[in-house]
């Protein structure tokens, strides 16, 4: 699913400077909407939106807004939710289902990635006033929550504008993203949620499928590996192979190559990190993609030295 970051990202960076600017709205006369829910209606809706990254900086009555306002919709097999090229009238989370997004290019269409029962899609049209990017298409039942333009706008927009004031100068100063235009810095910004870790706690874990990429904001981040290439006594052992801090990133490596996490990590004293799904970081990274594929070399190479054996990275796992 990588190719999705050249294929969609570059169909919109040339079009920013079109992009929607809260600053420069008047002040919202909108009437806000209400889709009026059920009990079950509503607790189906906050789990299915508990991960998405675009909540993450609301308050709690700016979500509370957006989930008033969202609407459930039923999809069927083969049934396009949005077409390349259609103007942008919401955005969705998927509470169900299965999606293929697929690009026409040259007069040739062709999937270039899935969401898999969960994630969200149709952002990119609402931020930057251009036609949609790509289109997606059911291939099972599914159910989706749809959030119209005008309050995804209002409050999302507005939000995004104060986050991107926020992390803007940090986003800059990343070593990793030196690479990319100023303009897809800006959109970085406008995807990456924030979470705060406390000393000790785990970020991710070996063997599990990965779903972020994390840039570390403050504090220190320590990579562990429990080796299947060591003796029987030793494998139960996690052993430290790395340390990240300010600036620097993790949680790549699983998404580059489409494997399980390869290590664990755990912060080291209060640890804030900018956390960016795995949707987003296809879309957006890249043109970081051949940075990120020179380190694994890097990561071989230190699991050569200590272990004698590179073979967790081909084979990661508990």
């Amino acid at each position: 699913m990588v190719q999705v970051a050249q294929v969609v990202a570059g169909s919109v960076s040339h079009l920013l400077d079109r992009a929607f600017n809260p600053d420069e709205e008047e002040e919202d006369t909108e009437q806000r909407v209400v889709h009026p829910k059920t009990d079950e209606q509503r607790c189906r809706l906050q789990e299915a939106c508990k991960d998405i990254l675009l909540f993450k900086n609301l308050d709690q009555e700016q979500l509370s807004q957006v989930l008033d306002a969202m609407f459930e919709r039923k999809v069927k097999p083969q049934e396009h939710v949005i077409d390349q090229g259609d103007d942008g009238d919401n955005f969705y989370v998927i509470e169900r289902g299965l999606y293929d997004i697929v690009v026409a290019k040259d007069n040739q269409s062709r999937c270039v990635g899935r969401y898999d029962n969960h994630g969200s899609f149709g952002e990119l049209a609402l931020m930057y006033n251009t036609p949609r990017a790509a289109t997606i298409v059911a291939t099972t039942e599914g159910a989706l929550w749809g959030l119209d333009r005008v309050t995804f706008r209002r409050i999302i927009l507005k939000n995004n504008a104060k986050k991107r004031k926020t992390y803007e100068l940090f986003i800059e100063s990343v070593p990793l993203l030196k690479s990319l235009e100023a303009s897809e810095r800006m959109k970085i910004v406008d995807v990456i949620g924030e979470k705060v870790y406390q000393d000790g706690e785990r970020i991710i874990s070996q063997g599990d499928k990965a779903d972020c990429f994390y840039i570390v904001e403050s504090g220190e981040v320590k990579i562990l590996i429990k080796s299947k290439t060591m003796t029987c006594k030793e494998a139960n052992q996690e052993v430290e192979i790395a340390r990240c801090h300010r600036g620097q990133y993790f949680g790549e490596l699983a998404l580059v190559t489409n494997k399980p996490r390869a290590a664990s990590a755990y912060a080291v004293g209060e640890v804030k990190c900018l956390v960016m799904d795995v949707q987003a970081f296809e879309r957006l990274l890249g043109p970081c993609m051949d940075i990120m594929k020179r380190n694994i070399t890097h990561y071989e190479e230190q699991l050569v030295a200590m272990f004698g054996s590179s073979m967790d990275l081909m084979d990661p796992g508990n």
